[in-house]
């Protein structure tokens, strides 16, 4: 029986942690623990923002710096792979490993060893914030530059800036296939949806409630870090942050955030933005929620995940309250109709065409199916089982405070489909793994496959192509 690596000394070390809680100056360790945030700060707005914009330089170059010692950052593409709209896939494995340890090696260990001696890669354990006693969302500079450009709305945080480098992100813009209208190809024209050019883009391709969908998963309402309120963490009070601030044309810019549902706020997982494409085959919705139709996720977003989980505060900051029989059913219908990019590879049964399939490719469709185990939860025709599924992965580490967080078990985790797979880096519901080198040496690790190096590469090789 696998038992939760979970101590009363954890606990401890996640109280403290919380003393510096959010926006607010470290309060002594005996402060109670709360399931609230704090309603009202202890600075005026004008003192608070030049503090923390004084504390961003040293704290954002201390993260990267953690960073670097988990990843191998280097801008290096994977030969020949490329996204749906042309940028370069980045390659091989990005987890440092411990000195003296091999691929090879750490594979041929148990758990328990791995454990015992303490050389699972940083780069898999679960990745913190940047300021995880703070959260919040936290959008790439691309994201904050075009919407400044299109809307003259400020998505930039005077209290940190986004972390991962560029060329680990999705492409953006990223194209938008619609399962309504197929024979359309990429809809985007190459340009990032906004309430500036929605209309002129789809009037004529979405019908009357589903632009008006469209229409409302672009419109900015008031969010826990955006907000008009003195506790903002924006420099001038803003309008807010819309559905598609982070899920760019119905896709995914890897915005981040920390999921509300865990208390205290360093058990608090980091999320990465899922991709919005193949909604409509979805049964289940949020990495670890497993709220049960888009309805339920986009009232849930609006209502309480906007304000880091706290609907008290969420009366404060502005509260969006939609209306379920009409806002919502229409942001939803406009939800289902964001599609997988094509793959020309793949026959109607969602398995590889031997007349046009690399050989290199087959072998890596026979291992998915076979050796690796990947579609024993990934399968075809869209690769998923639409249930979750515990990795255990606390099987490989000791709990520990890390950068704020406890890096402990992940817990329950959605199946996300696997259908267009290279447009959507980094991978997991963190974003902790950076290539798909990583994933597959994960995987390869976390299920006790031991794949050849060969085959490896061969996986790596159908997972690009779905």
């Amino acid at each position: 029986m696998i038992r939760p690596f979970f101590s009363e000394a954890c606990v401890r070390i996640a109280v403290l942690l919380l003393a510096a809680g959010p926006g607010l100056r470290a309060q002594p360790a005996d402060t109670p623990v709360s399931s609230y945030l704090p309603v009202n700060g202890e600075e005026p707005a004008a003192k608070l923002l030049l503090r923390l914009a004084r504390e961003k330089p040293a704290r954002m170059q201390s993260h990267r710096a953690y960073l670097a010692e988990r990843y191998d950052l280097v801008d290096g593409p994977a030969a020949g792979g490329t996204m749906s709209r042309g940028k370069p896939l980045q390659g091989g494995v990005r987890a440092r490993l411990a000195p003296g340890v091999t691929w090879e090696m750490l594979a041929a260990l148990t758990p328990a060893e791995i454990r015992a001696r303490d050389i699972f890669p940083a780069g898999f354990r679960p990745l913190p914030h940047p300021h995880h006693a703070e959260g919040g969302m936290l959008f790439p500079a691309f994201v904050i530059d075009e919407l400044q450009r299109q809307e003259q709305r400020d998505l930039a945080r005077v209290d940190l800036d986004f972390d991962l480098p560029d060329h680990f992100l999705p492409e953006f813009p990223p194209a938008i296939f619609l399962t309504t209208r197929p024979d359309l190809g990429d809809v985007s024209q190459g340009r990032v949806v906004t309430l500036d050019n929605y209309f002129a883009l789809f009037n004529g391709i979405l019908n009357p409630k589903q632009l008006e969908g469209l229409r409302l998963l672009l419109t900015p309402f008031p969010q826990q870090q955006f907000n008009s309120t003195d506790d903002r963490r924006s420099d001038r009070p803003s309008r807010g942050v819309a559905c598609l601030d982070c899920h760019t044309n119905g896709h995914t810019n890897a915005a981040t955030h920390l999921a509300g549902d865990a208390r205290p706020q360093a058990f608090r997982h980091r999320v990465d933005t899922p991709t919005l494409r193949g909604v409509n085959i979805q049964r289940l919705f949020g990495s670890q929620r497993a709220l049960k139709s888009v309805e339920d996720f986009t009232e849930f977003e609006q209502r309480g995940a906007y304000f880091d989980g706290d609907t008290v505060i969420a009366v404060k900051k502005g509260a969006n309250v939609l209306e379920r029989g009409s806002q919502v059913h229409a942001m939803a219908e406009m939800q289902a109709l964001f599609d997988f990019p094509p793959a020309p590879k793949l026959g109607v049964t969602g398995r590889l065409d031997p007349a046009i399939a690399t050989a290199a490719e087959l072998r890596g469709q026979a291992l998915f199916a076979g050796k690796a185990q990947c579609a024993t939860c990934h399968a075809p025709p869209y690769y998923t089982d639409n249930s979750m599924h515990n990795l255990h992965t606390a099987r490989f580490f000791a709990p520990r405070p890390e950068r704020g967080a406890i890096t402990t078990a992940d817990g329950p985790i959605k199946t996300f489909p696997l259908r267009g797979l290279k447009d959507s880096p980094p991978y997991l519901h963190d974003g902790r793994l950076l290539t798909l080198a990583d994933t597959v040496e994960f995987f390869n690790l976390i299920l006790g496959t031991r794949l050849t190096a060969d085959e490896k590469a061969d996986l790596e090789a159908f997972l690009r192509v779905l």
